[in-house]
């Protein structure tokens, strides 16, 4: 037995050795070329390996789809020339060509799950925005309502604590929670304290009760928000994994929107209107609690703790066919093993590794630069403190909560366009065209602020915001959390994404504490017109610095941050902003821009179904073909009998004893 242990490493080590030689470097991918980790190996290699995978992992009984799901993901476009017996029958054909005609048709398990995180995004919003009304009142109940900077600073701060918490606690709580509770465990602990500290803070007496109760609820909101975008992410296809994921963005917004009406439909409760309005942000965070626990762990993290039949157990629920399942699983498998071999490290070396390895920290500055873009772009200045604004630019207290609900309406419905966008237009092609739009307006907005009050300044004024707040939504609105969640390797997809969020929240917890000061020294018009700049200034950085990543798998993502920045810089200066002026400066119709990742297979819908439809073409002839007993040879163009010859997985020619023997 020992002996047979031993030969079985060899041979692994062996096989490990051969894949390296011939495997990108993802570090230094200066080829630009997008690999399918299992492209080119050989078949009898293939098998296996793969029956080698499942004697150790306790998968022996799904050995025979497990093979035919590896040698699907070898080939993902040639499956229907599969014979024998892996051959794919017609439910799983129709499976798999479902994936490309019928991205939208998912399963149940699926969508609950991105319900749930929905959820837990609307939670996020609603936080956010009872602080918005009730500032209004409670820093006068609570002593600190004067125009001193002392009192302005200690609102600050109390606005400021829950980012505080999240930036400083929250965000690095999750790789250790995610790594002993897994997802699903870690969303549970953050919603409990999306619940008690929310409760807490509507019986506060004094502002250090509540800046310690804002404090607390930073936790759950860094925990959640560094795990519910990866928890959806990691259990998306990727053909429609960028329109699942932003739902945190878009039912954030919801939730700043729902925030914004409790705070409205409680203006004249009296008293008690500021204590209701925080603490009706508990409402959401019941059912997260609750149904966190009927939906389906992310299989990644089971295979990142090798537990491989769980993880197959979970594939099966999130895809429509076991096929699919099997494919996903050991496709996944083999990606990690090469991350492993790459990435070795324990909880304190994978940070530092964000910032040393080649790969981990080209990710790390992207995410960090779509992070804070989100902060640079004024949103927040909006989303905490539109209802002063709105006041100090002349409305009333109710029309300026009614401002508020209008900016969080609009808000919510502009991040719809972003499910359709986002895996088409792509996430850097919607930063790089909503920037410019978002400087404009803000611009707008400031000088707007001149006119002297009364109605055509506050109609100016709310107009531009509301246009600010339209390029914002289907734009910087769902791309940070969608893209942070998704550029990481999977040994450190939890502390990059810690990471990611505490950048966010923590320049969020900056601008809450200063923004008040900021109004009284600069005017209304100074911050509008200093976040136009930031707006230009956070353009130049995505520019350089932020890869696309549409219609990639989270493995293949290695690939394209294996480029280094130089090769992607010089492109982006050579290629894509010569192209850019003639196209759509000049209006040159022939301007054609040169890819610059070169890849294994189609990098986008209406290529994927053009090459599926040549492939039944291609199909249909050989077809044709066998029925009048010959068929091509493909490599030197002579004809042969039907019998002589058959199409293997990878499809070349063989002959029939041959076809026997590898079992095929």
């Amino acid at each position: 037995m020992a002996e047979k242990v031993t030969t079985d490493h060899k041979h692994e080590l062996q096989h490990h050795e051969e894949r390296d030689a011939k495997h990108v470097d993802l570090n230094t991918n200066l080829q630009a070329r997008i690999q399918n980790p299992l492209a080119g190996t050989d078949v009898d290699t293939l098998l296996r390996d793969v029956t080698e995978f499942a004697d150790r992992h306790g998968l022996s009984e799904d050995v025979l789809l497990l093979k035919k799901g590896a040698l699907v993901a070898r080939d993902e476009e040639n499956y229907e020339n599969l014979t024998g017996e892996y051959a794919c029958t017609e439910e799983e054909i129709a499976a798999l060509r479902g994936e490309v005609e019928h991205k939208w048709r998912q399963p149940k398990a699926l969508y609950l799950t991105i319900a749930t995180c929905s959820i837990g995004a609307a939670v996020q919003g609603w936080d956010q925005t009872g602080s918005n009304g009730a500032n209004l009142s409670f820093p006068m109940v609570m002593g600190i309502g004067s125009t001193s900077i002392h009192d302005t600073l200690l609102v600050g701060l109390v606005n400021a604590g829950p980012y505080i918490g999240s930036a400083f606690l929250g965000c690095w709580l999750s790789d250790p929670l995610n790594h002993y509770f897994g997802r699903r465990g870690t969303i549970f602990f953050a919603a409990v304290f999306c619940f008690l500290p929310v409760l807490g803070s509507a019986f506060c007496q004094t502002w250090e009760e509540m800046l310690v109760c804002r404090l607390l609820l930073g936790i759950g909101m860094g925990s959640k928000g560094s795990t519910v975008p990866i928890y959806a992410a990691e259990n998306s296809p990727a053909s429609i994994r960028g329109a699942l994921v932003m739902s945190w963005q878009l039912w954030t917004a919801f939730g700043i929107m729902l925030g914004n009406a409790a705070n409205l439909a409680l203006v004249n409760v009296g008293k008690l209107t500021w204590r209701l309005q925080l603490g009706s942000a508990i409402l959401p965070a019941i059912p997260l609690m609750i149904m966190i626990y009927f939906c389906p762990e992310s299989p990644r993290w089971y295979i990142k703790k090798k537990r491989y039949g769980d993880a197959y157990k979970s594939l099966k629920t999130l895809r429509n066919n076991q096929l699919q399942a099997a494919r996903d699983l050991y496709k996944i498998y083999i990606q990690v093993e090469l991350e492993a071999e790459l990435f070795k490290n324990n909880y304190i070396t994978r940070f530092t590794q964000l910032f040393t390895i080649p790969r981990v920290r080209r990710a790390t500055l992207a995410s960090f630069t779509v992070m804070i873009a989100q902060q640079m772009c004024g949103i927040n200045i909006i989303a905490f403190y539109s209802s002063s604004i709105f006041k100090d630019s002349g409305f009333s207290d109710y029309q300026a909560l009614w401002a508020s609900f209008g900016f969080g309406v609009i808000n919510f419905v502009f991040a719809f366009p972003a499910i359709f966008t986002i895996d088409t237009f792509g996430r850097r092609a919607l930063l790089l065209f909503t920037f410019p739009n978002m400087a404009w307006t803000l611009l707008a907005a400031g000088l707007c602020a001149l006119i002297p009050q009364g109605t055509a300044h506050l109609a100016l004024v709310a107009l531009f915001v509301y246009i600010f707040a339209i390029f914002y939504s289907p734009g910087e609105g769902p791309v940070p959390f969608a893209y942070s969640a998704e550029v990481f390797p999977l040994s450190h997809r939890e502390v990059g994404m810690g990471w990611a969020v505490a950048t966010c929240l923590f320049w969020a917890a900056v601008l809450t504490m200063f923004l008040p000061l900021m109004l009284t020294a600069m005017g209304t018009t100074g911050v509008f017109c200093f976040y136009a700049g930031t707006n230009v200034l956070a353009l130049i950085m995505i520019f350089f610095f932020v890869p696309e990543t549409k219609q990639r798998t989270l493995e293949e993502l290695d690939y394209i941050f294996a480029v280094p920045l130089s090769t992607f810089s010089k492109y982006q200066t050579g290629k894509a902003v010569p192209y850019f002026i003639k196209r759509w400066i000049f209006f040159q119709r022939n301007a054609t821009l040169e890819p610059l990742y070169h890849l294994d297979s189609a990098d986008d819908d209406k290529a994927r179904i053009a090459r599926l439809h040549a492939n039944d073409a291609a199909r249909k002839e050989q077809r044709e073909a066998a029925s009048r007993g010959i068929t091509d040879d493909p490599a030197s163009g002579s004809s042969t009998n039907e019998d002589e010859k058959a199409a293997t997985a990878d499809g070349s020619a063989v002959s029939q004893s041959e076809k026997k023997e590898n079992g095929l």
